[in-house]
């Protein structure tokens, strides 16, 4: 059944003039890595705003500390998000390609009104006064802009490169998703070196310009490949098709399971009963749906494998809500810190070089390790580089992550408290190391699970779960912070309120993260078990 699926997504795919693609001609690994290539371009643009957008709505806009935090952890999170409504369009109306292009352009028209802006003190606020309406209605379009193209960009990308290579060889699919990781970390260390240093001696004006002139090359280097691309036409509306299922499971409850074996015997389209006369044990509910003509086995596979992702997906959020805290209360951190070495001053936001440094190194180490163990799968060592294993310690480096970041502020707010000084910056690597290397290990195994576990019809938006997770732990970072400041203040004192970091309590914040993400851990290995 397998081949026969594989055969009939060949079928689907199509070059640049409509005919159908040739294996020789069209696809393979140079064209995938054309993506890997526009990633390393684009990641720049996205990170360097994100990096970068605290100091800039404090500095220009001057909007207070906890405001601009927010606005930034709304926008990766929006940009996250939108994630999956665009991979519903690739996979249903759009091919992958085309998805790329219209992104690309909201992107680009975003980054323009933010240049403008930068450019026009009538759009920027006068000293100590945050923006008119007028000023933030601009501010948001062009920040919204952006955030839609990313999504767009982020969910059609890296499925448009898997799709050039042969879903046969899951070792070559997983390979690739390792090196767009390699991309994706690539992209963050020119944006914590290069980009920050342009954005704190030339200033705002110039880092807009050259991020225009970053996202402009990242569309050409995507257009070199029109040729060469194999493009996979979209199959309609997936999630109509479940919708369809789950209504038809619901009406047709009462079904007898010898009623939907003789369906399932009859249809040629799906998979059959088991010789047993048995119903398949997952989610068998949902084979009532076959009581209905106009419901075929097909659809029914479809959505028990979508839903099956779903358990996997949600027990991912949580540690996106540490990550979460790489832009905000890490960035505040460094700045109660001592960032001196001789006469340079470390820019806070190039903490990340450590781990990204450490992340770019791992990979191909690990893909030289997945060589040698990965392709036996009989092994326990083999078994620790499959997506599921590979996710599960990423979630427990999360939960370790936060209880090294709680000690750490202890100390750093012991020391400046009672000794009067400024503990050295090079503390927050630790929690940084942890969670890059977490972030590594969940996110690529999580894009490697969701493409190659996903109906062929829905692989965009499967794997732009992964995607969707980390905009939901970002909005539960927000959420979290609220409600504790809420819960916190009605007993005395808010842990997280005001601009002085040495009279609130993060260490306790992110104490708490550390518990509840190893519970999150313990939840995840229950479904995963599952699955």
């Amino acid at each position: 059944m397998d081949t026969e699926m594989r055969a009939d997504e060949r079928a689907e795919y199509v070059d640049w003039k409509g005919r159908k693609a040739s294996s020789e001609e069209h696809g393979g690994i140079r064209a995938a890595s054309l993506t890997c290539v526009v990633e390393v371009l684009e990641n720049l643009v996205f990170l360097s705003c994100a990096t970068n957008f605290v100091a800039y709505f404090i500095t220009s806009m001057h909007y207070p500390n906890a405001v601009a935090a927010n606005m930034v952890t709304n926008f990766m999170a929006t940009s996250f998000l939108l994630t999956i409504f665009a991979g519903f369009v690739a996979d249903s109306f759009l091919t992958r390609f085309t998805t790329f292009i219209v992104s690309w352009i909201v992107e680009l028209l975003g980054l323009i009104i933010l240049t403008i802006q930068a450019h026009s003190k009538s759009l920027q606020p006068p000293n100590h006064r945050t923006p008119n309406k007028h000023q933030a209605a601009v501010l948001y379009f062009g920040l919204y802009a952006m955030a839609t193209g990313v999504g767009g960009i982020k969910a059609s990308l890296q499925t448009h490169g898997a799709d050039q290579l042969d879903h046969g060889n899951q070792r070559l699919v997983s390979a690739y998703f390792n090196w767009y990781f390699f991309s994706l970390c690539t992209g963050g260390l020119v944006t914590s070196t290069v980009m920050v240093w342009v954005e704190e001696n030339l200033g705002w004006r110039w880092s807009f310009k050259i991020l225009i002139a970053a996202l402009s090359l990242a569309l050409a280097v995507f257009v070199s490949g029109l040729r060469l691309y194999r493009y996979k036409l979209p199959r309609g509306s997936a999630f109509t098709r479940i919708f369809k299922v789950l209504a038809s499971a619901a009406r047709n409850r009462k079904a007898s399971s010898a009623e939907i074996c003789r369906r399932l015997d009859v249809d040629s389209e799906g998979i059959t009963c088991a010789d047993n006369g048995r119903l398949p044990k997952k989610f068998k509910c949902l084979d009532k749906a076959l009581a209905n003509d106009t419901v075929s086995t097909t659809e029914v596979e479809e959505t028990r494998t979508f839903i099956g992702l779903i358990p996997i997906f949600a027990s991912t959020i949580l540690m996106s809500c540490c990550l979460a805290q790489l832009q905000t209360f890490s960035v505040e951190q460094g700045a109660f810190m001592d960032r001196t070495i001789h006469n340079f001053t470390i820019p806070t936001q190039s903490l990340t070089v450590l781990p990204l440094s450490i992340m770019l190194a791992s990979i191909p180490i690990y893909e030289h390790f997945r060589g040698g163990l990965g392709d036996t799968p009989r092994t326990r060592l083999g078994r620790i580089f499959e997506p599921l294993p590979r996710i599960g310690v990423g979630l427990a480096l999360a939960s370790g992550s936060m209880a090294i970041a709680a000690a750490v502020e202890v100390k750093r707010r012991r020391a400046a408290t009672a000794d009067r000084i400024a503990l050295s910056v090079f503390w927050l690597a630790w929690q940084y190391l942890l969670l890059g290397v977490s972030d590594m290990l969940t996110l690529g195994g999580m894009l490697e699970f969701f493409y190659s576990r996903a109906p062929g019809s829905m692989r965009s938006a499967c794997t732009a779960l992964a995607w969707c997770s980390t905009s939901m732990g970002y909005f539960l970072s927000s959420v979290l912070v609220s409600v504790i400041n809420s819960a916190t203040g009605r007993l005395g004192r808010e842990w997280l309120g005001g601009n002085d970091l040495n009279r609130q309590r993060l260490d306790l914040y992110y104490a708490l993260l550390c518990v509840l993400n190893f519970l999150n851990f313990l939840n995840y290995i229950f479904w995963a078990k599952r699955y």
